[in-house]
């Protein structure tokens, strides 16, 4: 059987029951997952993943661009394209900036990406995509509106309502990671003033997120170099710098998404990220939330993610069926 016409770049833009191609962006690798976008499942159609291009802007578009062929002839139809990008573009300059992607900050990324590809592209924060999949068909399914807080490395989040992406003015809602950490909790529990890669000081990932953990464990006088599984093992074993580095990213975790729940009022919060899998959280960090709202306000559930890690690609293409429809 003769293999099925490739699409040209030069075509119009794909129709709205084309399939949608998600493309999760990390420091590692680049992966490519095309869904049905005209089936309510959303099932997953094809995959394919490359090392990522850090250094080098042409070498990552022609990535992007041969993932994205590569998928139009294995699926004999032009797709709508959905990225996920680490970092924010400036609305003002379209200019990107991403530090885990070097060859990007700068760049005008949906510019060069819609010249390359001859179609219309959908760009959103990673850790938006990522809301953006547990809102619909994930764990906030059902859900009037819900805030997806990733605490990996960083930390960062999406908001949506009734399954919809609010990115905002500058396409920053959800980034509560870089909110500062209050002055009263850092004279509270003693800790050092820590700059950020933003560019600000004492912002709430340095201390909230997995590396953040490991940050207040080596402050309190553990060793450095310990991974959150160490930590948490070592806190069970009885070691007391574990324990209240625990203790006090508890609390400094409840204080943020207390922040969130009077900000964004959300009827559910996912987590996500390496700290979504330590199942302590969803039973304590309720009680964590609590002194930290005025009285009358009530927590919503709190939930571990459907998709985990796998929910980028799924987001970014979830967005191309928002945006490109």
């Amino acid at each position: 059987m003769s293999s099925p016409p490739v699409p040209t770049a030069t075509e119009s833009s794909p129709p709205a029951g084309a399939p949608c191609y998600g493309l999760d962006i990390g420091g590692t690798k680049i992966e490519l997952v095309a869904f049905d976008g005209g089936a309510p499942g959303f099932a997953e159609l094809y995959r394919r993943r490359v090392a990522t291009p850090t250094q080098d802007f042409e070498a990552f578009v022609e990535a992007i661009a041969e993932l994205v062929t590569e998928a139009d002839r294995a699926l004999g139809c032009i797709g709508r394209v959905g990225l996920g990008l680490p970092g924010i573009i400036s609305p003002q300059t379209g200019l990107q900036l991403s530090s885990n992607v070097p060859a990007l900050s700068g760049r005008a990324v949906p510019q060069a990406l819609r010249e390359r590809l001859g179609r219309p592209v959908a760009i959103g924060n990673d850790c938006q995509c990522f809301a953006l999949s547990e809102a619909q068909g994930g764990a906030a399914e059902g859900f009037a509106s819900m805030f997806g807080a990733i605490l990996g490395t960083g930390a960062g989040g999406g908001f949506c309502v009734q399954g919809r992406l609010i990115a905002g003015y500058n396409g920053l809602a959800g980034e509560w990671g870089h909110w500062a950490l209050p002055a009263l909790l850092q004279q509270r529990h003693r800790l050092p003033l820590l700059a950020c890669a933003c560019g600000l000081q004492s912002c709430v990932e340095r201390y909230v997120s997995g590396s953040g953990l490991a940050a207040l464990f080596q402050h309190f006088g553990g060793p450095a170099g310990q991974s959150v599984p160490e930590i948490v093992a070592a806190a069970d074993a009885g070691e007391a710098h574990a324990r209240q580095a625990l203790a006090v990213h508890l609390d400094l975790l409840g204080h943020a998404l207390a922040g969130l729940i009077m900000a964004y009022d959300p009827h559910v919060l996912v987590l996500g990220g390496g700290l979504s899998k330590l199942q302590s959280l969803y039973t304590d960090l309720p009680e964590a939330i609590r002194p930290h709202l005025f009285q009358g306000v009530s927590v919503p559930p709190i939930l571990p993610p459907r998709f985990g890690d796998a929910g980028g690609a799924r987001g970014a293409a979830l967005l191309a069926r928002q945006r490109l429809s």
